[in-house]
């Protein structure tokens, strides 16, 4: 920014920005009626946590600039140090992953990662995916409900991304709870479930350890194998930052996909003439589907930076140092983008061609290929085989936080 800008008396500083009293654990306080109303009084607002403040930008016009990597860069262990955690498994795992680093760091640990994933052989998949959804809607299909969150959603992704890693089913139930407990550990920590994440994180890279040296001594052609040969090859990443990235990916293509897969069917169930048109032609429809499901009811809450430099933002400067997060409750909702951005509409023509869901720039979540395809496949599958599904205990609400969770939901297969 030039000089002059900077010297601009008109310009709002940091500490003019509006603050927000919230408690993300009250689901009141992250309502998208707040922002609603709070994207049309402010551009931004600042949110005390922990030792610091973030900012909250909440206008999509404002995307590109924050993400820019001329202005920002991406979060690295600020937000662990924020919330007074400095060292122990949490912070060696954000300090190790692909998706807290940035530069030469950032480009190392996910190339071996993008490579495998990438969209192409990610599409493969498709038919893998319908199978296992089909699979466990049979399971349960007229005999009454069931807990869709642990019973199917949960399974999809775990399912298929261990198939994937080799891991066998035997094995599914604690590793389902060690992705539950380790998920925590990307957003803001409870103090009082430190002790439980920690435990399971270690565990859990206690696991991956074991199947990165079975793999090493028994190559058998599959994604884990070329991965450690890739590294191997390369030479340039530790032990820890190989483990990292293997749990960072099932960490991504676990939690977020199955809470999106849980309240994009709501959403369909709770609009009859959609999920009907969605059922008569569910192939056509399913990318529409999704798409509209993750703009709607977004798990990831926000795309979180760290300015680099004195930074105009719609009136205010914002100093280098500064935490500023793209809202995607907001954002995904703005009416500059979006018809009618408060209903859910898979018709929908004015979806973006990159879905900030997904996140933006150099950091879009390398999983996005096949949690489209897990998505699509699964929806596509309950509308083909149970076009009667029908939601029996009360409506599921996704709890704030930085990964969004879904509290429960009962639903019947028919």
């Amino acid at each position: 920014m030039a000089d002059t800008a900077i010297a601009d008396t008109a310009l709002k500083t940091y500490n003019d920005i509006p603050v927000l009293d919230w408690d993300m654990q009250n689901p009141e306080a992250s309502s998208y009626e707040m922002f609603r109303k709070l994207r049309a009084e402010t551009p931004l607002v600042k949110v005390p946590m922990g030792m610091g403040s973030m900012v909250l930008a909440l206008r999509a016009r404002m995307v590109d600039q924050i993400v820019s990597p001329e202005n920002t860069r991406q979060l690295e262990t600020e937000m662990k140090m924020m919330q007074g955690i400095f060292d122990g498994p949490i912070f060696d795992f954000i300090a190790q992953v692909m998706l807290f680093a940035n530069g030469e760091a950032h480009q190392r640990r996910r190339q071996p990662v993008a490579r495998t994933f990438a969209f192409k052989l990610m599409e493969a998949m498709r038919p893998k995916a319908a199978a296992v959804a089909a699979e466990i809607i049979n399971d349960h299909l007229d005999k009454g409900p069931f807990n869709f969150v642990q019973e199917f959603a949960a399974q999809i992704p775990a399912r298929i991304i261990a198939d994937v890693l080799g891991i066998p089913r035997s094995d599914l139930p604690v590793f389902l709870h060690w992705i539950s407990d380790t998920g925590e550990s990307i957003g803001f920590v409870d103090v009082s479930r430190r002790a439980d994440i920690e435990k399971s994180l270690t565990e859990f890279n206690a696991y991956v350890d074991k199947l990165l040296a079975d793999r090493r001594a028994n190559p058998c052609g599959d994604f884990l194998s070329d991965y450690v040969a890739a590294t191997a090859a390369s030479g340039d990443m530790s032990e820890g930052e190989i483990r990292a990235q293997v749990v960072g990916l099932i960490l991504a293509g676990s939690d977020t996909t199955r809470n999106s897969m849980c309240m994009t069917l709501f959403q369909l169930l709770q609009h009859p003439e959609q999920w009907a048109a969605f059922c008569a032609d569910p192939d056509s429809l399913k990318k529409k589907a999704a798409e509209e499901g993750l703009r709607f009811e977004p798990v990831v809450s926000g795309i979180p930076r760290v300015t680099t430099q004195d930074m105009e933002i719609e009136g205010f400067l914002i100093p280098p140092g500064a935490i500023v997060a793209v809202s995607l409750l907001s954002v995904l909702r703005d009416p500059e983008i979006y018809a009618e951005p408060e209903t859910f509409n898979i018709q929908r023509t004015d979806q973006q061609r990159w879905h900030l869901a997904f996140g933006a720039g150099a950091h879009r979540c390398a999983g996005e290929a096949l949690a489209r395809v897990e998505l699509e496949e699964t929806l596509a599958a309950i509308a083909r085989l149970a076009p009667n599904t029908r939601i029996t205990g009360p409506n599921p609400r996704l709890q704030p936080g930085a990964i969004r969770t879904v509290d429960q939901m009962q639903v019947e297969f028919a």
